[in-house]
């Protein structure tokens, strides 16, 4: 392992460490040159109590809703024993999630356009300014939707973490993507079923727009029956983006609270869930992992590609996370240093 990479490492570490608790470095996963930070939402629930709010944005009309996702236990996975399993959904493991607030929805075009259009962001690197996104070259949309509720779509999982991090500038209070096992524990709102509302697939149609309902467009959100927290759209109209980096037996080594696969060198795999308005019902389950892939980004005419949009990830979104206690400044820049992957 090169030694500015381990240098980079320990100090992520220390960093994470003083944030969030139970924090790992995994070791020797990938051979020997792939170092992995275990990131954990550090909160203390035993007097906390969490209640749904409205977030506004200082420099716009609009907001968006966060509920709250209690503190609890759950399985992960799928058992190797269930139909329509895949192998990297297994083995299940009981994980122990510290509570945390959720967007009721996926993040929408209108309140990500305020990010985009936002005078105060820079294409440079100015100390203050967070860097705007890239024009997108096409009308990434695909004429499927834009303003009145649409969620934003297409944007690389960086592009994510620099929204989170701009809301942070605007707001003072530190969002972020949820880990995986954050979007599991979420989605399945207490259950143990292949969806959270049960076990019939044709009930589908109830709760998300995929591959059967929606003529191969995403739709307005909340339009569909939430789970029992109140998340809408977990299951189909777009993909979501997670923190944590792919890997196929991550199960197997999974730690057994707050666990999260922390970034490495490359950009690629990192994990979405949900499925989308493209996907059929087995890949619209709780438990089922997608990884992203560099032929998301095929069609982008740009030298270099582009770091912010993807040609053909029209059906991937974003969900937020705020954890219960939030850090301090230094620690928020520190994250987002730590998980901006070009």
């Amino acid at each position: 392992m090169r030694t500015g990479h381990n240098n980079s490492c320990a100090c992520s570490k220390k960093f994470l460490t003083s944030l969030f608790k139970n924090c790992t470095v995994f070791k020797n996963i990938i051979a020997s040159t792939v170092c992995f930070i275990a990131l954990t939402a550090h909160a203390q629930q035993s007097t906390a109590k969490l209640q749904a709010y409205e977030q506004k944005l200082p420099i716009s009309n609009l907001h968006f809703s966060m509920v709250p996702i209690p503190a609890g236990q759950f399985k992960i996975g799928s058992a190797l024993t269930s139909t329509n399993v895949n192998s990297d959904e297994a083995p299940q493991k009981d994980i122990s999630i510290d509570a945390f607030w959720m967007s009721a929805t996926e993040v929408t075009r209108d309140v990500f356009d305020v990010f985009l259009k936002d005078e105060y962001t820079s294409q440079n690197s100015d100390v203050d300014a967070i860097t705007r996104p890239s024009p997108q070259y096409v009308d990434l949309t695909w004429g499927m939707g834009k303003e009145g509720g649409y969620p934003a779509n297409s944007m690389s999982q960086y592009a994510a973490l620099m929204f989170c991090k701009w809301l942070y500038k605007q707001t003072g209070i530190f969002y972020r993507l949820p880990t995986e096992a954050e979007w599991e524990y979420a989605s399945r709102a207490g259950t143990t079923t292949p969806y959270y509302y049960g076990t019939d697939a044709n009930m589908l149609t109830k709760y998300a727009w995929f591959q059967k309902n929606s003529a191969n467009k995403y739709q307005k959100v909340a339009q569909k029956l939430p789970n029992a927290w109140g998340l809408y759209d977990m299951l189909g109209n777009l993909m979501e983006w997670t923190m944590d980096h792919y890997l196929p037996n991550r199960y197997a080594s999974m730690e057994t609270k707050n666990p999260i696969v922390a970034p490495t060198q490359g950009v690629y795999p990192k994990v979405l869930r949900g499925g989308s308005f493209l996907s059929d019902a087995n890949t619209c389950r709780n438990a089922k992992r997608i990884k992203s892939d560099p032929i998301w980004n095929r069609r982008d005419p740009q030298i270099p590609k582009s770091k912010w949009w993807l040609t053909e990830a029209k059906d991937v979104g974003i969900r937020l996370v705020r954890p219960l206690q939030q850090p301090t400044p230094e620690q928020a820049e520190q994250f987002y240093t730590t998980y901006l992957i070009k």
